[in-house]
């Protein structure tokens, strides 16, 4: 039998899925523009963002189609594996963390030039630590929804909120599949409470005070497949449910600026040995993919 390698001991490329850049030259094509920036510092988002080719798109197809399954081999490096969140069967909603221990693909994909690039600029040129990833599937005629949320609803055990989110689609994504939605601005309003993130899509607006909810505003972020959105840890998102012919695939990096630290002495992601509060997180799970070492 096969011995199961663990590729989070791989802290680089095990494949050669993406070609990483040699010189300051070769990065200037990955850069955001000036005017990108601005806009996610003022809205909370920037979108449209070209990561992947169609080549490197169906490898991530592929390996997400081996590894959805529960009899997968290396399923126990999963942190978490949710075949359907929801547990409604007519409102299905795949998602997962933990996937890029498992293959060379969504592995590599961490270190991406284009994303790795963008994340430094956004997280103010600091150097990028690797958090999470995270799948979400919707399968057609029955996806479910994610509910309205704001991501470091759920990463306090982290700190300081220095964080950010990338979200990719492996298929394309409009309105009638479930894409993503954003309030413009929401960044501002704070931390919120936490709802169930499969549950009850509007559970948010209990927490959201009358003039939250006189700006709450939803703007579809449609994209071809193997673009990107990238989002404040703080920014209000939510997507609907997919009724259409159609999947929605997608996945998610999350990302750190270098020198966040634990705010917990508990375990940070199921299976990772604890961070004690106050201590730096770095090591095999939290490796920094901008600059490299």
């Amino acid at each position: 039998m096969t011995a199961i390698k663990d590729l989070a001991d791989y802290h680089g490329m095990v494949s050669e899925l993406f070609s990483y850049p040699k010189s300051a030259e070769e990065w200037e094509q990955y850069r955001l523009s000036d005017e990108q920036v601005a806009h996610f510092h003022e809205y909370g988002y920037v979108s449209g963002i070209k990561l992947l080719e169609e080549p490197q798109i169906e490898v991530l197809r592929r390996e997400l189609d081996q590894i959805i399954k529960p009899d997968h081999p290396a399923h126990h490096l999963f942190y978490e594996f949710h075949s359907n969140e929801s547990e409604d069967p007519n409102s299905v909603l795949f998602h997962s963390l933990g996937h890029w221990r498992m293959t060379p693909g969504f592995h590599d994909v961490i270190w991406n030039p284009a994303f790795v690039m963008a994340a430094h600029q956004l997280l103010e040129n600091k150097p990028v630590r690797f958090w999470h990833d995270q799948l979400f599937c919707k399968p057609a005629k029955h996806g479910g929804v994610v509910a309205w949320h704001q991501d470091y609803s759920y990463w306090t055990r982290t700190i300081a909120m220095q964080h950010l989110t990338c979200w990719t689609g492996l298929d394309d994504a409009t309105t009638k599949n479930g894409c993503l939605h954003y309030i413009p601005k929401s960044h501002k309003w704070g931390l919120l409470d936490a709802p169930s993130l499969a549950g009850d899509m509007d559970g948010l607006m209990a927490y959201l005070t009358k003039a939250q909810k006189e700006e709450f505003i939803p703007v579809a972020i449609e994209l071809e497949k193997g673009y990107g959105t990238f989002h404040h840890p703080l920014m209000v998102h939510g997507s609907y449910e997919n009724k259409s012919e159609i999947s929605r695939r997608a996945f998610v990096l999350n990302v750190f600026a270098d020198g966040t630290v634990s705010n917990t002495d508990d375990e940070l992601l199921a299976g990772v040995p604890s961070i004690p509060k106050g201590h730096k997180m770095e090591g095999k799970f939290f490796p920094l993919i901008y600059p490299l070492n």
